[in-house]
């Protein structure tokens, strides 16, 4: 193929590939994110004609992108496919990231989650944190609950995402949606906003500045579900970025709100199957024990590691643990078990390697 493809035959190539991501930069051809693996769609490669014609495809305020450098928006291929789109410049030119949404939430069995999250959405306040790095599949985690709690619960669910990933359709639930930058200023705006809107159950898709974050647990202390994400890989290095991000005068009070508040967090990671094929998710589970609130409230996150080791009975497990589980299943090979291991050693000598 060596000519300039219509941005819907691309988004629809990439969902008969199962691609998770597109990205459109210029001087090499339309790339695909295939079971985490970059492959090249096609020969063509891109002219920065090419590039400006699909992000104006793509945005209907373009113009916006040579004032601010960049722009994150929702895009539907009619009611086929929708997508979440980071428009940006580089080197001149526009270069754009698109992640294909799923259009159908799934299931705790069909993500591959441990059975023991749905205690998540029986939760009646608090915070519940998954985390991961960027692509790790946060976002469909957080629809598959508050999905379940739609379909079994009469509540008020507000979410506050940027931008809108999954639709949700109101079952025995009242859900609105709103998104930052169309239908509220920021993050910290609208989780304020949030408060006055009679929610029961609180969806916030960014939690990483100071004013957020004291929202969200502020409205944790006073009787609502927050459910949040952020970028960390363990359980201990989110309670550290929690924290961290206050000023030390204010981080003992942080710590005492969080050990009052946190209910649960979920670390997660997706690795390429040992197949070739797909990809598996590995996770740590750490359900907040009463030793656990202590570790907090006295800043001694490196001990939390030892705590969840030592409360399986209550559901928890670390990621080397899962690590360990998925290699002894055949679903992912020693050498990917031990470059995701948080402890390689220890794996190794699990192993046999």
């Amino acid at each position: 193929m060596d000519s300039f493809v219509p941005l819907s035959s691309i988004i629809l190539t990439a969902l008969d590939r199962r691609a998770s991501d597109i990205h459109i930069v210029r001087g090499v051809p339309v790339r695909l994110r295939i079971d985490g693996r970059l492959v090249n769609m096609d020969d063509h490669r891109l002219t920065p004609e090419d590039c400006e014609n699909y992000a104006r495809a793509i945005s209907p305020n373009y113009e916006e992108i040579a004032e601010i450098g960049e722009q994150d928006l929702a895009f539907s291929l009619g009611n086929r496919v929708r997508c979440r789109v980071n428009l940006f410049r580089q080197q001149g030119c526009v270069s754009a990231a698109i992640r294909i949404l799923n259009d159908h939430i799934p299931t705790i069995s069909e993500i591959g989650l441990p059975q023991e999250c749905e205690r998540f959405t029986r939760f009646n306040q608090g915070i519940v944190l998954v985390t991961g790095e960027t692509g790790s599949g946060k976002s469909t985690t957080l629809a598959c609950l508050l999905d379940i709690i739609n379909h079994r619960d009469t509540k008020h669910i507000i979410t506050l995402e940027d931008p809108i990933e999954y639709i949700y359709e109101c079952d025995k639930c009242t859900i609105n949606q709103r998104e930052v930058g169309q239908d509220t200023r920021s993050f910290s705006d609208g989780l304020s906003a949030i408060l006055r809107e009679d929610p029961d159950v609180i969806l916030v898709g960014e939690m990483r500045q100071l004013e957020t974050i004291e929202t969200a647990l502020l409205a944790a202390e006073t009787g609502h579900l927050v459910f949040a994400s952020l970028h960390t890989n363990s359980a201990a290095d989110t309670i550290d970025r929690i924290v961290n991000v206050f000023p030390a005068n204010q981080q003992p009070q942080i710590r005492l709100a969080l050990s009052m508040s946190l209910q649960a967090v979920l670390c997660q990671e997706l690795l390429p199957h040992r197949s070739g094929h797909g990809r598996v998710l590995a996770t740590e589970l750490m359900f907040v024990t009463p030793a656990v609130r202590n570790l907090i409230r006295e800043g001694k996150t490196p001990q939390i590691a030892n705590a969840i080791a030592t409360s399986a009975a209550q559901g928890n497990h670390l990621m080397d643990n899962s690590l360990l589980e998925l290699y002894g299943k055949g679903r992912i090979s020693a050498e990917t078990a031990l470059s995701a291991a948080h402890d390689p050693d220890l794996l190794r000598r699990s192993v046999r390697i």
